[in-house]
């Protein structure tokens, strides 16, 4: 059974509509991508799932359990983690998770054993500076911490990546990995990279809804890009490779694409290599990204819906 199920929701605010009939699925102990540009929906599908906005139509199911508006039960099984996380400067990372799980009503005997657990899974542990001195980095992976501290069966990220640079970035991304054996998580971006890093499926709304959906490798396959880009040290081969084998698009100086199917015969680039002794620096098959997949999708409005 699906951990979190979405069926045939609708929402407007006013006259704008902003989800017709999104129909989703998420797998315990996957993380599910759901990708987007900036107005399609992304925030809304979260609130609702969250029980704080109401559902026109259809229904939203955590674990089997109806999700209500105003009457949050399912946020027990919860863990919610926003772009911005908000804490008290003035405490340290402990004194924080310790307030929080008083708060959430924790068994007083769970509590320092869980958050030494998170604290360490975090990375948080040996650091004993106050909340006001932390990088933005170490506040998203304590907002992390707190948002498993309830052991959620679903963890919501909403941007947590956007405004990290690659260190802090990579950081995230391998905790959400971790993690990944204790609960569901749904990981919303618009940084495709971090996807397809560590996401086992995806959907993409586009307009308000699901325009696909379903494992990154089949979305790939389902468009499947043809050709190949080739790349050499000197400007001179490159030159001489393309008045040999057909002139392809150039993407620089020294390296060249080629994606006409009659033009993307690999072996025949090979022969023509060594028959006249040019050695590329690199030849590159052409496979889908989600970028391309994404682009191809928002792009064309004839694209059907699922």
């Amino acid at each position: 059974m699906a951990l979190l199920e979405i069926r045939h929701v609708h929402k407007k605010f006013g006259s704008n509509q902003v989800l017709t009939d999104v129909n989703l699925q998420v797998e315990p102990h996957t993380i599910y991508g759901l990708i987007g540009e900036n107005g399609a929906g992304k925030t809304t599908t979260m609130k609702m799932i969250l029980g704080l906005l109401p559902i026109e139509e259809g229904e939203i199911f955590i674990d089997g359990k109806k999700v209500t508006y105003g009457a949050n039960q399912t946020n027990k099984m919860i863990g919610y983690l926003p772009d911005v996380p908000e804490f008290y400067g003035y405490m340290s990372a402990k004194e924080y998770l310790q307030l929080c799980a008083k708060i959430t009503g924790m068994k007083s005997s769970l509590v320092q054993a869980r958050i030494r657990e998170l604290l360490d899974l975090v990375g948080l542990a040996e650091n004993n500076k106050r909340i006001h001195g932390y990088s933005r980095g170490m506040k998203q992976r304590l907002g992390i911490a707190q948002a498993l501290l309830n052991q959620p069966k679903l963890l919501i990220c909403d941007e947590p990546t956007s405004a990290l640079d690659p260190k802090g970035r990579k950081e995230i991304l391998d905790i959400l990995l971790a993690i990944k054996k204790e609960t569901t998580i749904i990981f919303s971006t618009h940084i495709l990279s971090d996807v397809e890093r560590i996401c086992d499926d995806i959907g993409l709304l586009h307009q308000g809804s699901i325009h696909f959906q379903g494992n990154m490798q089949t979305l790939k396959r389902e468009h499947q890009m043809e050709g190949f880009e080739i790349e050499f040290a000197s400007q001179s081969e490159c030159q001489t490779f393309s008045a040999l084998f057909g002139a392809g698009e150039q993407l620089s100086l020294t390296r060249l694409r080629y994606t006409n199917p009659q033009q993307g015969d690999l072996r025949q680039t090979l022969d023509i290599c060594a028959s006249h002794n040019l050695i590329p620096i690199k030849i590159e098959q052409l496979e889908a990204t989600l970028e391309s997949v994404f682009l191809e999708v928002i792009n064309d409005e004839t694209t059907p819906r699922v």
